[in-house]
């Protein structure tokens, strides 16, 4: 299978690229900078990615250019930009001021194949502290912006592009053309890769990586989960057993409804009620960083336990995928947050770790949840955080307050489930083309706000306490905060823009009914800088 390998010098949007590249029906393969495959004829071309470093730092990331440059096409973003043009002779400086944000682009090169089909002035994303100020010998420039002179080049004899703005994420308003340009056109694909032929792979990697072993897999009652285990099941049938942990931290009557849902699927699946345990230890532990890492433990312990009375349990799966990763740990080991799912097993486990979808963004696990014939209602199921609701209670956990966001939450989500848009034009088309349920009507459809959102939950601020009047009488309660947000891979994500009678109605439903609360708050504020979790 033809493939383009994308090396990694650390930047956060590396996943991104491979992205946009699988929706180009693409296969890549996303590789530590220095691990460059060697004689594999399959290779039609690289991307080098970006980095947080620069080119002039000692601990800068450095790769052997010669193993592909004049072999197969080459495409340098960003710090691959720069990278290629330091390393041929080139200069790279700092600037006065850090060049990030939106530019506007201007190209000059109309022989070349890299802005076939371009806009002038078309909009980009830059993200960097060095420019080039001199190109080397053998290169020329093909675009620039008002402050960015070199804004792209390509070399006069060899398959070598290089632009310093980032191509891969959505403000590049033409970033998918160009990449389009480069992996279609330039490198040749045939575009032949699909979620049908992921799930075929896929299910041929699992048979010969778990073998006739038992596995395990751990359920959450999310999409991701849920598709890695119909995608084992697919693979090795009654070999896999299912395990859903209840830590007391679902959402209202979770795990009574996703049980449901999983015996529908045809899973063997065994059902946990641990919530004493985790509630146990859990108590006075405001931090949320060890909030996650007790989590994560008593997960650990439980599946322990489980995997003990289970005869020939050799593997754990897990339905990890690569956002959780990339805000856990990167190519630089810097550590954004720790997720429960991530960072590997206790030897005293004595279980491999299966991770089937770990390089997919959740809008391809969608896909092939849909591929694999999955019923829409857990394939559209907005994300949830492993931690569960302990993420979202700002202070210690306690079941009173579990119970009392559980309660908020459910107005919440019920209300955004029952709430329809009607949409036309674009707006509904892109609706659509993210495989969102819906019929078209003289150009119409109507979808529920849930379906257009990509996350949403409700944060109790447990450690505060608001003033408020209800009847004749003094409260001092807790207030809530909503969050919702619009996105399509959880790398970048913006607030969602709520009718107004639709706040006013679901806030004056919980005020009333949830008993603790005496405060709605919305939160408008996106990612970055924000996270889409509080904690």
């Amino acid at each position: 299978m033809q493939k383009i390998i994308i090396l990694d010098f650390g930047s956060q949007t590396t996943q991104l690229i491979g992205r946009r590249v699988r929706e180009l029906d693409t296969f890549c393969e996303i590789m530590p900078y220095n691990k460059f495959p060697k004689d594999d004829d399959s290779v039609i071309g690289v991307i080098l990615s970006g980095s947080p470093y620069s080119v002039h730092d000692k601990e800068a990331f450095k790769v052997d250019l010669s193993q592909f440059i004049g072999k197969i096409p080459v495409l340098g973003i960003c710090y691959g930009a720069q990278y290629i043009s330091h390393h041929n002779g080139g200069k790279v400086e700092k600037t006065d001021t850090r060049e990030y944000g939106r530019a506007h682009l201007q190209w000059f090169d109309e022989e070349n194949k890299l802005f076939k089909g371009f806009s002038q002035n078309s909009q980009v994303w830059m993200s960097h502290g060095d420019t080039i100020t001199a190109l080397p010998d053998g290169y020329k420039p093909i675009a620039s912006t008002a402050d960015v002179k070199y804004a792209a080049y390509a070399s006069n004899n060899s398959p070598v592009w290089a632009v310093q703005f980032h191509p891969e994420v959505f403000h590049s308003v033409e970033g998918s053309l160009l990449l389009k340009n480069f992996v279609v056109d330039i490198c040749g694909s045939n575009q032949d890769w699909s979620a049908a032929s992921f799930i075929d792979t896929t299910v041929e990697d699992l048979r010969k990586q778990v073998g006739s072993d038992r596995v395990i897999l751990g359920l959450s009652g999310g999409v991701d989960s849920s598709v890695a285990a119909v995608l084992l099941n697919k693979a090795i049938g009654d070999k896999l057993t299912c395990i859903f942990v209840d830590h007391g931290l679902l959402r209202k009557n979770e795990f009574s409804d996703v049980m449901h849902d999983y015996e529908c699927l045809g899973l063997n699946v065994i059902g946990v009620d641990a919530s004493e345990k985790f509630f146990n230890d859990l108590k006075g532990v405001s931090d949320p960083e060890q909030k996650r890492k007790i989590i994560g433990r008593d997960f650990v312990e439980v599946f322990n336990a489980e995997a003990k009375k289970i005869e020939d349990a050799r593997w754990l799966a897990q339905g990890t995928i690569y956002p959780d990763r990339i805000e856990s740990l990167n190519i630089t080991g810097k550590v954004i947050k720790s997720h429960h799912n991530v960072g590997g097993l206790p030897k005293e486990m004595h279980l491999g770790l299966c991770e089937p979808l770990k390089w997919l963004f959740k809008d391809e696990v969608r896909r092939v949840g849909r591929q694999l014939g999955m019923p829409e209602h857990l394939i559209t199921r907005h994300p949830f955080p492993g931690p569960g609701l302990a993420v979202r209670i700002l202070g210690d956990i306690t079941p009173e307050k579990v119970h009392i966001l559980q309660e908020a939450d459910d107005i919440f989500i019920k209300g955004l489930r029952n709430y329809k848009v009607r949409l036309s034009g674009e707006e509904a088309r892109r609706v659509l083309a993210a495989g969102i349920p819906a019929r078209m009507k003289d150009g119409e459809i109507d979808v529920s706000l849930y379906d257009q959102i990509w996350q949403a939950g409700t944060v109790l601020l447990s450690n505060v306490r608001s003033v408020g009047v209800m009847g004749d009488e003094r409260t001092y309660e807790h207030p809530v905060a909503l969050r919702a947000v619009t996105s399509t891979d959880a790398m970048t994500a913006d607030w969602a823009h709520l009718p107004y009678d639709f706040m006013a109605k679901v806030s004056n439903e919980i005020i009333n009914k949830v008993r603790g609360v005496n405060r709605v708050c919305y939160d408008i504020s996106s990612k970055p800088p924000s996270t889409i979790e509080w904690e």
